[in-house]
């Protein structure tokens, strides 16, 4: 165990001016409270923090932080209160101190709500002060190493929740070298067989191999050296298992099919020693096409800057290399931890000035913004996952704006990135100057020019077609406004005229002061639910005036006029007089119907709903029953799908003398007030279309659905009846039924 004045020493040799007084007594102090404690392993507990310490130091960060890490676990595990703490060491190591107790709780691999309900509060805690990210990786990353002492239950859980959340947060936060280790240490027991195997190969492979990553290394700077690149440093090491199988998985390739299992990092002084060494390797080993990235002139958001390609080179191996200063080396090895705020220790906690200077922290004060757009922890979840995972692709504004996207993105997610006002009026791309389909995935440096309508509306099925979150929850809000707003003008028309048969006068204003006995957010809410039948519009009538009774007295229709009263018992069917059903004393036989296929004399039926000229149809034998014409749509016919026998291919034979109706049926969800049914009737007689049968059943307060079989001479004929019927004021919904 690490002893308090080693602690010291390891900050003091790279911020000789630390504060010593502080850390001797966040030692002594952390010391004391967890007493006598036992970690499961059987080391005392205070090693714990000691450890979370020492990972810090290698990051190099100020004394405060690496007192909030000695003292991180006493609020939450001894009798130390935050008063305390705020009296011995300040209220901003309180502060912190009392924010990963509360994140110390979290349990991430939980139910899917419960889970992104603990996301939002990590990330809220971390947008506050990025330290305490920092603090709780390095907390992460000993418990990870030291997993093996827990029980097999809680290695498992712990190693899922640190390759889903933590790992590629680290990553995201620029810590690449932690992300490793965290990945690695997940994988040993996700998957202990596969790391078992990839870590074998990889021994066998070294061994094999003794000696090579020497040789290049000492290849490799001898060359630079004789083209003058003088300081330059030059370190070779063998990819990490999980870095290995996650290639191999993606790749679709065999351990053996690896070629490039080696990667080399070129240290240099200056940016212009960057290129000058990659076309010193360049000139000497050829290069692997398809395998440059300049991360230099294009950063990563994680702030991430090197030069990455791939070459044959000496022993005719193949090799990564990364070219780099020493500054982005540092920033590639700790990220977010190697920002001069938290190096010298100016600013504190400044979230406002980090995230001028650092992408990084930049994107996750982004990701927080998202908490007020997302409807539901679910869909926060989704974007946030969907943001930590993706490698991604730079593409650029016609102005030269760069938008970092993820991989696999759409002129859609484009569009979305630069604003959600954008995105909702997209109606075309241009991609390098030449118009291209919105689905087109979008390469590095595509310039990409959108095309708008002020009148557009995006379309539901775009959120199947991108991949970034926040494009995703854009188009749902979207489409659920213009579903609330189509409602929401129904539901005012229903409240205009309840409102006028009670006598009084319907505004939007009226409506504010009762949204609480409603149950509702706001007036568009409160009028969409009356639209979609959720709430009565007696009930807003009588939330509105309490004293309100209702006088009305349903006058009982006579039997002429049985039909168009929308009063009717639930469920009575109407028949219309003087009108047989079409073939009704007449014989079935394929003669006298246009339908060809139909063999012998067999007795033919249509299925209860009918067909129609214009629909594909399909002939079914029936024991019993002959053949029944069915529509393809019909959902009965999926009973027949393993009696391939029973099946006839049929189809119309009409001629221009055949003038036959042919039943199909119709559901009308209408309001329920009079003459809605009228209206209907009026309608469907204007069409010259016939009424066979019509049953009423009232669904809500001031909804009766209508199904209707009624007589056409062919499907052009309904189509215009439903377009005709939808477009009515009195009616919610209209749709052909099938069966």
């Amino acid at each position: 165990m690490m002893r308090q004045y080693e602690l010291v020493e390891r900050v003091q040799k790279y911020k000789p001016d630390a504060n010593e007084a502080l850390l001797n007594k966040a030692y002594v102090y952390a010391m004391q409270k967890h007493g006598k404690q036992k970690r499961a392993s059987g080391d005392p507990y205070i090693s714990h923090p000691l450890e979370v310490a020492a990972i810090l130091t290698e990051m190099h960060l100020d004394e405060s932080t690496i007192a909030v890490a000695l003292l991180h676990d006493t609020i939450e595990d001894t009798n130390a209160t935050r008063a305390e703490i705020d009296e011995l060491f300040g209220e901003d190591i309180g502060r912190l101190v009392e924010g990963l107790t509360k994140l110390k709780k979290l349990d991430l691999v939980t139910k899917k709500a419960k889970q992104a309900e603990n996301l939002r509060k990590l990330l809220l805690a971390i947008s506050d002060d990025v330290r305490v990210l920092l603090v709780k990786l390095a907390d992460r990353l000993h418990n990870m190493r030291t997993l093996e002492h827990m029980r097999d239950d809680k290695r498992a859980r712990i190693s899922e929740e640190t390759m889903e959340i933590y790992a590629p947060l680290a990553g995201r936060m620029g810590m690449q070298d932690m992300r490793d280790e965290l990945e690695d240490l997940s994988f040993r027991y996700i998957n202990p067989e596969a790391y078992e195997t990839v870590t074998q190969r990889l021994a066998e492979l070294s061994q094999r191999n003794e000696g090579l990553i020497k040789k290049i290394e000492d290849e490799l700077r001898e060359l630079l050296v004789a083209n003058g690149l003088i300081n330059t440093s030059v370190k070779g090491r063998q990819k990490q298992p999980y870095s290995v199988f996650r290639k191999m998985q993606s790749k679709s390739l065999s351990f053996e099919q690896l070629s490039d299992v080696y990667g080399f990092r070129i240290i240099v002084d200056d940016l212009p020693s960057c290129y000058r060494a990659l076309g010193i390797v360049h000139t000497r080993w050829r290069v692997v096409p398809g395998r440059f990235k300049d991360y230099i002139s294009t950063p990563k958001q994680n702030d991430y800057r090197s030069i990455h390609t791939t070459i044959v080179g000496p022993s005719r191996q193949r090799i990564e290399l990364q070219i780099r200063t020493r500054r982005m080396h540092e920033i590639a090895e700790y990220g977010i931890a190697a920002h001069a705020l938290y190096k010298d220790g100016e600013g504190g906690g400044d979230g406002e000035l980090l995230s001028r200077e650092s992408n990084a922290y930049s994107w996750l004060r982004h990701t927080i913004e998202a908490l007020a757009e997302g409807d539901n922890p679910e869909e926060f979840l989704e974007h946030t996952k969907l943001e930590l995972f993706q490698d991604q692709v730079f593409c650029f504004t016609p102005k030269g704006k760069l938008i970092a996207l993820p991989r696999g993105a759409t002129p859609i997610d484009f569009a979305y990135a630069v604003h959600t006002n954008i995105g909702d009026t997209t109606v075309g791309a241009k991609i390098n100057g030449s118009i291209m389909p919105l689905v087109t995935r979008l390469s590095n440096g595509d310039e990409v020019e959108i095309i708008r309508s002020g009148v557009q509306v995006p379309p539901a099925a775009w959120e199947q077609i991108v991949v970034t979150g926040k494009a995703r929850a854009a188009i749902r809000r979207a489409t659920r406004m213009a579903i609330r707003k189509q409602y929401a003008g129904l539901g005012h028309r229903i409240l205009e005229r309840t409102f006028e048969r009670a006598g009084k006068i319907f505004s939007r204003d009226t409506l504010r002061p009762v949204l609480h006995r409603l149950g509702q957010r706001d007036v568009e809410d409160a009028i969409a639910a009356v639209g979609r039948g959720e709430l009565s519009s007696i009930d807003v009538l009588r939330a509105v005036y309490p004293d309100y009774q209702d006088e009305r007295v349903t006058v009982k229709p006579s039997t002429d006029e049985g039909w168009f009263a929308m009063n009717s018992a639930n469920g009575m069917v109407f028949k219309i007089p003087g009108k047989a059903r079409p073939g009704e004393g007449e014989a079935a036989a394929e003669d006298r119907l246009p339908i060809r296929g139909l063999g012998g004399n067999a007795e033919v039926h249509f299925s209860p709903a009918g067909a129609v000229p214009g629909d594909r149809i399909v002939g079914i034998m029936e024991d019993g029953k002959g053949i029944t014409i069915y529509p393809i749509q019909a959902s009965a016919l999926q009973k027949f799908d393993d009696e391939p026998e029973r099946w006839i291919d049929v189809r119309w034979d009409l001629d221009e003398a055949n003038k036959s109706r042919f039943m199909a049926r119709i559901m009308i969800n209408a309001i329920n007030e009079p003459g809605t049914l009228a209206t209907v009737a009026q309608t469907i007689a204007r069409l010259d279309i016939n009424i066979r049968t019509l049953s009423m059943v009232r669904v809500a307060t001031d909804f009766t659905e209508m199904a209707i079989d009624i007589e056409v001479w062919d499907l052009r004929q309904l189509n215009q009846l439903l377009v005709e019927v939808k477009e009515l004021d009195c009616i919610s919904t209209v749709k052909r039924v099938y069966d």
